[in-house]
């Protein structure tokens, strides 16, 4: 293998081209066998190859700076400076993030996983050497719908006004997750169509110095355009133009759903994949939710930030929706904004976004939704604790979201619920309401929910009993009837089993209520606890004798941790509950 060979940048400058072509072929082959083994990004691995081979030839890493936007096509990065052994031997597959980390090598300046960022992040590399009177490049690399994201637009207007050296590579694979959305992809579909040449050039609007190339897979023409572009004395663009997916033909025919794959994928048999099993989940609900009533309401409008797939918004529900679909690319803060533009006029929004997402728009949310209080639905997924990579953690949207006033969220426990729910969020015109969409199995009481959402904040008491009230959040309910049958098991105590279904207040009735006949209360939430749902139980309980414990995760990045250990560590465990709530009853200690 010409991999053998390779073992940091520098060994690239020993092989021909010919040999780099070979290279990069082997160098897909592991990235395919890895993806399909453990899951991960395929397609904009697959695409970025050829290019990470060229910049690596060409430009000195770690000396000079590489910095990735996404950070999800880095896999051929770090094959070449010294981790392919975390792709060629299966048992080390999970020892590297599927990010750059800049604790695995020197190589990786930053931990990113959120998009449009490399723009930002590599000028600042650049002006501190600037200010350092230090020589070398700063290559930011950006793609994969990333230009949509209004960070990268305030980091290309910033670096067009460096005096010195700036190289920003635009990996342009004419997609993002799935399709591109917007002018500015309009814009680099002219450019692509007229190599380089179209005069209205976005690029060239900020002053840059822009150099085109068609071939962005082929080695050598890659590395004849970075050598051109080595050492500018100030900022210029290299536009490529890639193959999302490139050698792997059912990657490069169904780009969208080979962005990212689960294990297993490539094996499936042809017969599995023609007819696949259709369980019904909160996803599926959604989408048939939204499906059914765009037939009825053309006011209804589904909205996505770049991320479709995440909720089940396939391309044959895009295209039934048609003009009541808008995907606004990677750019959640104009999603949000957005939305409460077409609710102030009239329309029902349903904004879609992943938990790890919305952390991008606190100020919209803030000031464009809540202070204006447009009745926009916002439904978060996978929120909740997770062996997630540190950057898609999704346990921080219940303190950022819920603290901010006139926003009302709501956390449903059951299928019937979640559809109450929206029922009254859409048709309501008083708030803007987000729906926490249960990151756990489906679970149907076969009951139609008949609360009455527009009365704020009152809970709901499951079960009756005493001494001691367990409060379980959303996806946490099905945890707090555990807890329950674990005290009454091994103490004899009956709990009272309490359903918030608010995320956003407190039920000062209710909670009162229970300093009659309960010592503690118990609260469980799948989220960070600083700021969350708990604290606003403990604070109302602050001046009374009333003993509050409150379960759900820390503050802090956890990093692809094991799941079961975080349940563990966090004393998430019906056992662990029951022993902490013995310690503090009185009639057992």
């Amino acid at each position: 293998m010409i991999l053998d060979k390779v073992n940091n940048p520098k060994d690239l400058n020993k092989l021909n081209i010919g040999e780099l072509e070979t290279l990069a072929q082997e160098m897909r082959e592991l990235i395919i066998n890895k993806v399909n083994t453990i899951g991960g990004h395929c397609g904009p691995n697959l695409g970025i190859v050829e290019a990470t081979i060229a910049m690596h030839y060409v430009f000195n890493s770690p000396v000079d700076k590489i910095v990735f936007d996404v950070s999800h096509q880095c896999y051929p990065h770090k094959i070449i400076t010294g981790r392919k052994e975390g792709f060629l031997n299966p048992d080390m597959y999970l020892k590297y993030t599927g990010y750059t980390a800049p604790e695995e090598s020197e190589h990786d300046m930053f931990k990113v996983g959120h998009t449009s960022t490399s723009v930002s992040l590599a000028l600042g590399l650049a002006k501190a050497r600037d200010l350092k009177h230090e020589n070398y490049n700063v290559i930011a690399l950006i793609g994969d719908g990333s230009l949509s994201g209004g960070e990268a637009f305030e980091g290309l207007d910033n670096a067009a006004a460096l005096d010195g050296n700036f190289i920003i590579v635009v990996n342009d694979n004419d997609m993002s997750i799935a399709e591109n959305h917007g002018g500015i992809y309009s814009n680099l579909k002219k450019l692509r169509e007229t190599n380089g040449k179209y005069e209205c050039n976005y690029f060239k609007t900020f002053g840059f110095d822009y150099y085109y190339l068609e071939e962005g897979n082929n080695i050598e023409k890659l590395i004849n355009a970075f050598e051109k572009v080595r050492d500018s004395k100030k900022p210029v663009v290299l536009h490529i133009h890639t193959i999302k997916g490139c050698g792997l033909d059912v990657a490069e025919q169904n780009k969208e759903a080979f962005h990212w794959i689960v294990p297993g994928t490539l094996d499936k048999k042809e017969e599995n994949q023609q007819n696949p099993i259709n369980e019904e989940n909160y996803t599926s609900i959604t989408v048939d939710y939204i499906l059914n009533k765009t037939k009825t309401d053309n006011s209804v409008i589904a909205i996505a930030a770049g991320t479709p797939g995440v909720f089940g918004f396939n391309s044959e529900f895009r295209n039934i929706l048609g003009k009541q679909y808008t995907d606004v690319g990677i750019a959640e803060e104009h999603a949000v904004a957005y939305s409460s533009g077409l609710a102030k006029a009239g329309a029902k929004p349903i904004l879609s976004l992943m938990s790890s997402f919305v952390q991008r728009t606190y100020d919209q949310l803030s000031q464009d939704l809540c202070l204006n209080n447009s009745p926009v639905t916002m439904l978060i997924y996978w929120g909740g604790i997770s062996d997630a990579d540190a950057t898609h953690l999704c346990v921080f949207d219940i303190p950022l979201m819920s603290n901010i006033p006139n926003l009302v969220y709501l956390a449903p426990t059951t299928k019937e619920e979640y559809i109450s729910m929206l029922d009254w969020s859409v048709e309501q015109t008083q708030y803007p309401v987000a729906i926490r969409v249960p990151s756990c199995e489906l679970v149907s009481s076969g009951i139609k929910d008949m609360t009455d959402y527009s009365v704020l904040n009152k809970y709901k008491v499951e079960e009756h009993g005493e001494t001691v009230a367990i409060i379980g959040l959303g996806s946490f309910f099905n945890l707090a009837c555990q807890v329950k049958d674990e005290l009454k098991k091994q103490s004899g105590i009956n709990a009272t089993v309490i359903n918030p279904k608010f995320i956003t207040g407190v039920d000062k009735e209710l909670l009162n209520n229970l300093k009659q006949n309960h010592e503690i209360v118990i609260t469980l939430e799948d989220g960070v606890l600083d700021g969350g749902f708990g604290e606003k139980i403990s604070r109302f309980y602050g001046d009374s004798k009333m003993k509050v414990l409150n379960y759900g995760a820390k503050k802090e990045f956890t990093d692809r941790a094991n799941l079961e250990e975080l349940y563990t560590r966090y004393r998430l465990r019906k056992e662990l509950i029951v022993q902490d709530i013995l310690k503090n009853v009185k009639i057992y200690t």
